[in-house]
């Protein structure tokens, strides 16, 4: 039977999606699901819903866990990565309260700036030790990667791994359906093209039964109909003539334009929530706790009742309201549009289908390095992922990138060489980062934070 490997299984909430996903298809509904997880106690709570969803939707797979990570990965067909390495506390709160004693305030801090390169330099050695677990385990297996920073994760398991990864993020369905209900039409009657980096590809053909969407998201900004979460992708919608895929609290940290400490009236103009993972974190880990606590006394939980008891946290409304909904319905089973069941299923029963994965560059896009890690089109049936080539991008959306992928680079760099210097530059190189420190100010903020991750972090010459 196909095994199916869940790595950092005690990500309760997005493990349980995934659960779902792959259960609900007929196919897959007598796999063997290994749960793997260094925390037993949330191991165990996964475990709990991995049964709940096999009862709930008639599947009979064979369910394992296990704290061991090589007797999950011995034989293993497939593995969903989505571990956190440090974790919420005390690793992420460090990338966020470090370099807000500089002056620098970072919003998500997960995918580049400097809260993005230290997550890189403690996850990308993990993941490489596990890779080789997997070339002596099961070196045929497909590794789908969940883990953030996604394009750096994935360029260095594309470096230094024989394993095949593929980079998995919901971002491009996600904005598809957010534009869809901006323009008051159903999100499946949407298509598009997309291609870039990951959190920063654009989409090059939006159309609505062949028609040019884009004229229509003209007019919603022309009739100052933004969603008041999302301006900064609308200013950039405004200024380069194509939308972005990642979602404005995102962005807004990955250019030098929106996030300045002396500028008070960008944070309020563009609606930009600083600090806002650390509060997401805090509001989870609340909305965990209630949701427990309301499954052990056999009760049902209403979203209403987590937006009260958390609505106090200065978090996003739209994030508010998502977080709520998800785990008010942990009995739910639902598709949840990740394309990790949908690979599977496509390669162990030839449908083909596209979704969109990150990738290296190998020729896909000219003007974009060559080896770099871009996400583009995949055609998935029994052949496996297969990249769409795309070509040239619009000239000035590949210079954009650039300036990501250049930080990208280095940190990958200095994750498989060990090379302190490297961390610096990249640091550099980034674009909010550099447009509120000075050199002297950025080396000693890199110092400040691989001395506080210690041990988290590999040894740097």
């Amino acid at each position: 039977m196909t095994k199916i490997v869940f790595i950092g299984a005690g990500s309760t909430v997005f493990a349980k999606n995934l659960l779902g996903d792959i259960l609900n298809f007929p196919e897959l509904a007598e796999a063997t699901l290994t749960l793997f997880d260094i925390d037993e106690k949330r191991l165990r709570e996964t475990e709990t819903l991995a049964h709940a969803a096999a009862q709930g939707l008639g599947a009979r797979p064979k369910i394992e866990t296990t704290t061991q990570r090589r007797a999950a990965l011995d034989g293993a067909n497939y593995a969903l990565n989505m571990i956190q390495v440090g974790g919420y506390e005390p690793a992420t709160v460090l990338d966020f309260e470090i370099p807000k004693k500089y002056g620098l305030r970072q919003t998500i801090a997960d995918t580049l700036g400097i809260g993005g390169i230290m997550r890189g330099l403690r996850t990308i050695p993990v993941l490489l030790e596990m890779s080789r677990e997997m070339e002596e385990l099961c070196p045929d297996v497909l590794h789908l990667n969940y883990v953030n920073p996604m394009a750096m994760n994935t360029w260095a398991l594309n470096r230094g791994s024989l394993i095949q990864t593929v980079g998995l993020c919901h971002s491009v369905p996600h904005t598809a359906g957010e534009l869809a209900l901006d323009l008051g039409i159903p999100a499946e009657t949407i298509s598009y093209l997309v291609a870039g980096i990951n959190h920063m590809a654009f989409y090059l053909r939006l159309e609505h039964e062949g028609e040019n969407l884009y004229p229509q998201l003209r007019q919603v900004l022309a009739e100052g109909r933004i969603p008041a979460h999302n301006r900064v992708r609308y200013e950039m919608f405004k200024r380069l003539g194509y939308f972005v895929t990642e979602s404005s609290e995102h962005f807004s940290e990955y250019v030098p334009w929106f996030i300045k400490r002396d500028r008070p009236d960008l944070i309020e103009r563009y609606n930009i929530p600083l600090d806002e993972y650390p509060y997401r974190c805090q509001v989870q880990m609340q909305a965990w706790d209630l949701a427990q606590a309301r499954r052990a006394a056999g009760e049902a939980l209403q979203a209403e009742e987590i937006v009260a008891a958390v609505g106090d946290l200065p978090i996003m409304p739209t994030a508010l309201q998502s977080i709520a909904r998800t785990y008010s319905d942990l009995n739910s089973f639902q598709l949840s549009g990740e394309y990790g069941s949908l690979i599977i299923h496509s390669r162990e029963t030839g449908r083909p289908r596209v979704v969109y994965g990150n990738v290296m560059n190998n020729g896909l896009i000219d003007n974009l390095p060559q080896g770099c890690c871009v996400e583009v089109p995949c055609l998935v049936d029994q052949n496996g992922v297969q990249p769409t080539r795309i070509g040239a991008l619009p000239p000035h959306l590949a210079a954009l990138m650039q300036t990501n992928i250049n930080v990208q680079s280095l940190t990958v760099e200095a994750a498989l060489t060990g090379q302190r210097e490297h961390i610096y530059h990249a640091a550099m190189l980034d674009p909010h980062t550099a447009a509120e420190l000075d050199l002297d100010q950025i080396w000693s903020l890199v110092d400040d934070l691989i001395e506080a991750h210690g041990d988290r972090l590999a040894d740097f010459n």
